[in-house]
């Protein structure tokens, strides 16, 4: 029924150009050709602060950090300091021809690290992600986007519209909720002073003849009132296969491990159906600026394959406020931001059916996730460090691809807890423009942790065993720095010291006792050259 009712607003759309072409007044079209972008260097240099967590869950920290060092154990990074720098170029190109049509190619270059080894970012077998290989000459070049915007000729709404088609951002409030490139079509009412945007996406595809796709439909309306922007949006995930896809790991014939590039990805086979909705404000109330979120999710998860699996009901929220009083060259300004936890004996970290969950067998099978969660593939967790808000937990965004972070990463496949699930804090800053090329931040904030019956990243146990739940993750300090070195290079330097509390406490390898990780603390630089 959706596919059909897709289909026919396609279908009306090319009748409305159709009834309207011939109306139009025959122009010779002027090619404008733009070219944009950036090309930056960033470094790290750290103690307990993981990298981006590419296989984020529910809850639970990069294995790397999570396991205390003791006699013949190696513990990775845990307690040690590291060190590295990373790569990243945009080339985008526009063609324009007038306001009614263009067209959008948009490039991205990758070095993971500098020195990237052969086999590919992650261990597969494709080379993305790695410019950085010694003698380069890599196929690291990636298509990020690849789209057109039309204007939609008038056929009696009185009212500018839009339409964009093909790889292009779904973006709503993404420091917090989703962002993710994917195959689509958006559009545009401009109805003064409302701005209406339908937009739907596809997924996955999957077998063409069986109903195992992943369609997204979503509705963001906004409206700019005097000084302030309010908006509110829902957005409608349709999963017919969940995960979207699963790493099988393989073996060769004589039963051992293949190496992480060869696993053969498949199909998940759950279904699930997830609801977001949200409603944000962004402007000026007398003399201070205002950043406000709500966002709210709700839905299910069930098992296709095993119908006495119980299913895994979804429902959590999220909310943030940031208020910024400028003065002269000064900037002060409060920050605020709760986001609901799951509660362990309720779920496993992955949140799907048929699993054990993680405070112990005795209390049964996956049933709930309390936690807030972000859609499959939503890159929220890189883009929200472009906030500022914190240089070592949630990590300043001192490198585009998002950089470091305990509570930054990406799952492709599955929802998560996105940046902020399972945390709260609260933060107090100020920052003062010496010159107009140079401002300094200096910030603290306490960060606490809401996951029930456990800790969202520590995994510190009680005498007996069973997951010790604490609240203090711990206190942070930063200090910022951002140069302008030229009209078009600028440099970010971040450092910060995470003080860390109980929360982050990790369990030894043996027996059940605990250790108390060395404080976590990161100097970070972002050097880019835009154009």
């Amino acid at each position: 029924m959706r596919k059909f009712i897709l289909l026919s607003l396609i279908g009306l759309l090319i009748l409305a150009f159709g009834a309207t072409v011939y109306a139009q007044k025959k122009e010779e079209p002027k090619l404008d050709f733009k070219a944009s972008g950036f090309a930056e260097m960033c470094s790290f240099w750290n103690r307990n602060v993981p990298g981006l967590n590419a296989a984020q869950t529910i809850f639970g920290a990069s294995s790397s950090y999570t396991t205390p060092k003791e006699t013949g154990v190696d513990s990775k990074a845990y307690n040690r300091s590291v060190g590295y720098l990373d790569y990243r170029g945009h080339l985008k190109f526009d063609a324009v021809m007038g306001k009614e049509l263009s067209g959008t190619i948009y490039f991205e270059m990758d070095s993971t690290r500098w020195g990237d080894t052969p086999g590919g970012q992650g261990g597969k077998l494709s080379e993305r992600g790695t410019l950085g290989y010694w003698n380069t000459d890599r196929a690291a070049i990636e298509i990020k986007n690849l789209y057109f915007d039309v204007a939609i000729p008038y056929f009696g709404i009185p009212a500018p519209m839009t339409a964009r088609i093909g790889a292009h951002a779904l973006s709503i409030r993404p420091q917090l909720f989703v962002y993710t490139d994917a195959m689509g079509i958006s559009g545009g009412i401009k109805a003064d002073p409302v701005m209406i945007q339908p937009m739907w996406f596809k997924a996955l595809e999957g077998t063409d003849y069986t109903a195992d796709d992943v369609d997204v439909y979503g509705l963001h309306l906004n409206a700019k009132i005097d000084a302030i922007t309010i908006g509110t949006y829902g957005l409608y995930y349709n999963l017919n296969t969940y995960p979207i896809f699963v790493s099988e790991t393989q073996t060769d014939s004589g039963g051992d491990t293949l190496p992480t590039a060869l696993n053969k990805l498949s199909q998940g086979t759950q279904r699930a159906e997830m609801f977001w909705w949200g409603f944000y404000a962004d402007g000026k109330v007398g003399p201070v600026n205002i950043n406000f979120d709500f966002i709210l999710d709700d839905g299910k998860v069930e098992s296709r394959k095993t119908p006495t699996a119980k299913d895994v009901d979804y429902s959590g929220w999220a909310s943030r406020l940031k208020v910024d009083y400028p003065w002269e060259k000064f900037n002060f300004g409060v920050v605020g931001m709760y986001a609901t936890g799951a509660d362990m004996k309720k779920t496993d970290a992955t949140g799907l059916p048929g699993k054990t969950v993680a405070y112990g067998s005795a209390y049964g099978e996956s049933r709930k996730v309390g936690s807030y969660v972000v859609p499959p593939g939503s890159e929220a967790g890189p883009v929200f460090a472009g906030y500022f808000d914190s240089v070592v937990f949630y990590a300043i965004n001192a490198s585009s691809s998002g950089g470091t972070g305990w509570a930054n990463g990406v799952n492709g496949n599955t929802m998560n807890r996105g940046p902020v699930g399972g945390t709260w804090y609260a933060k107090l800053y100020g920052s003062y423009k010496l010159t107009p090329d140079y401002k300094v931040t200096l910030q603290g904030l306490y960060i606490g942790d809401t996951t029930k019956n456990g800790n969202t990243f520590g995994t510190a146990v009680k005498p007996s065993g069973v997951k010790r739940d604490d609240k203090d993750i711990g206190w942070e300090l930063d200090l910022i720095n951002e140069i302008q070195l030229y009209k078009n290079l600028k440099w970010v330097i971040g450092a910060g010291i995470l003080f860390a509390g109980d929360a982050l406490d990790m369990k030894k390898s043996s027996g059940n006792v605990n250790d108390s990780p060395d404080n976590p603390w990161q100097i970070t630089t972002r050097l880019t050259y835009s154009f």
